[in-house]
């Protein structure tokens, strides 16, 4: 059976990002392993996984991608700036300059989005990291920056399980 997994802000050789958003990592050598590890142990092959938003910092990127299981795709982030044709010639499958809708019902984004009681839709985003301003999840956004998700790809399944139960 195939799962479908969602990840943001993974930052992938970033230096920066250990210090600016407080990562347990000593160096990007220790994050980067450490992420890689942790994907490989939940998602296989045969799985689907959502990259919402800024996956690495260079070009190096492009080696750590094809050490990642599953089938992967990419919702464009501030931090993704090359073309979309060089995400996909690195190993993403699809490339996406703007949010997407997942099943009728779910808005894929980098940046959260408003979406209020009124409104079929519920959002799953990355970009805020840890920021107090925004809660991890309510019965209407879930939030998959890494450093909300134990560094891990989260499943679809998993998300729908804790709204559910917490709403």
């Amino acid at each position: 059976m195939t799962n479908i997994y969602f990840i943001a802000d993974t930052h992938f050789s970033e230096q920066t990002i250990i210090r600016y958003e407080n990562r347990p990592f000593q160096s990007i050598t220790q994050m980067n392993n450490e992420i890689i590890y942790r994907w490989n142990c939940t998602v296989k092959n045969s799985d689907i996984v959502y990259v919402i938003g800024d996956f690495g910092a260079d070009k190096n990127e492009c080696s750590i991608l094809n050490q990642l299981n599953g089938k992967k795709y990419l919702i464009k982030g501030n931090h993704d700036k090359y073309s979309n044709e060089y995400y996909r010639s690195v190993g993403f499958t699809e490339v996406y300059d703007m949010p997407i809708i997942l099943n009728e019902f779910w808005i894929l984004s980098h940046m959260p989005m408003y979406i209020n009681s009124n409104m079929p839709y519920a959002n799953i985003f990355g970009h805020v990291h840890n920021s107090p301003m925004f809660n991890t999840y309510s019965s209407q956004h879930y939030c998959v920056s890494v450093e909300r998700i134990n560094y891990t790809p989260i499943s679809l399944n998993e998300i729908i399980k804790k709204i559910q139960t917490q709403y």
